[in-house]
């Protein structure tokens, strides 16, 4: 009989997370859930009694998740997968720099999941078949307009994982990146800007889990739009240039 796979989540209150969370808990898994929203996380361990361990918690602060770390580590004793999902996205605009809402995303995106590493690195050498599973972004195959600090913190993760991949392997553990399109969640319902190709986040958080038990190198969709931007990644730099200063906003453009 296979073993029940002990699994650590963040970001899983809402969005994608949210439906992971009930995917890999339909499949029998143990979730410890992290999140800022606690009710959420509370009405799964209702409906999966006994599958979910609340770890909540505001995981850009170093101490409460080394606590959150503690909490598992006391609990189950280690964890045979990690999955980085909590994340937040603001647009920049150029106009009026503002150095504090670089340093708010890329505390959220990038060192909030080196805090979690560094919790999550003992106990996933601890478990069985350890895998790590990092959610990046599609927006690091290509540049886009008023995404600085965005893609700047996804592609810091990006490196992150992609490094972790190189210095883990000898451990035997596998490093997963996932690499999404514009899906529908509570955080891209605040975008104010077509978002082609779209998916619903049921949709892919089914993609994700279908694909994960084969510990891919790398998870991206939709293929088409993944297709597109590695494409135009590929153009020489003026032409990349020219087509992002026809998707940028002129101050006219910009709303209020």
């Amino acid at each position: 009989m296979a073993e029940t796979r002990r699994i650590w989540l963040t970001g899983a209150s809402s969005g994608i997370g949210a439906h992971l969370a009930e995917q890999l808990l339909n499949s029998g898994a143990r979730l410890a859930l992290s999140a800022r929203t606690l009710p959420p996380l509370q009405a799964l361990s209702e409906r999966y009694p006994g599958q979910v361990l609340l770890v909540p918690g505001d995981l850009t602060d170093s101490l409460q998740v080394r606590e959150i770390g503690k909490r598992i580590a006391h609990t189950w004793g280690a964890l045979d997968c990690v999955i980085l999902n909590a994340g937040s996205c603001e647009y920049v605009d150029v106009r009026h720099f503002d150095a504090a809402l670089i340093e708010r995303v890329v505390r959220t995106n990038l060192l909030a999941s080196a805090y979690c590493l560094e919790s999550a690195l003992p106990l996933l050498r601890a478990g069985t078949r350890p895998h790590l599973v990092g959610v990046v972004s599609s927006v690091t195959f290509w540049t886009l307009p008023r995404a600085e600090a965005y893609g700047a913190s996804k592609a810091g993760l990006r490196y992150l994982l992609e490094s972790l991949r190189i210095d883990l392997a000898h451990e035997g553990m596998d490093v997963t990146l996932v690499s999404p399109g514009f899906v529908d969640t509570p955080l891209t319902a605040k975008n104010d800007f077509p978002m082609p190709m779209r998916w619903p986040a049921l949709k892919a958080a089914q993609h994700i889990c279908q694909r994960l038990e084969n510990r891919p190198l790398e998870i991206a969709f939709p293929w088409s739009f993944i297709a597109t931007l590695k494409l135009m990644a590929s153009l020489p730099k003026r032409l990349q240039l020219a087509i992002g200063k026809r998707l940028a906003r002129t101050s006219d453009e910009t709303p209020s």
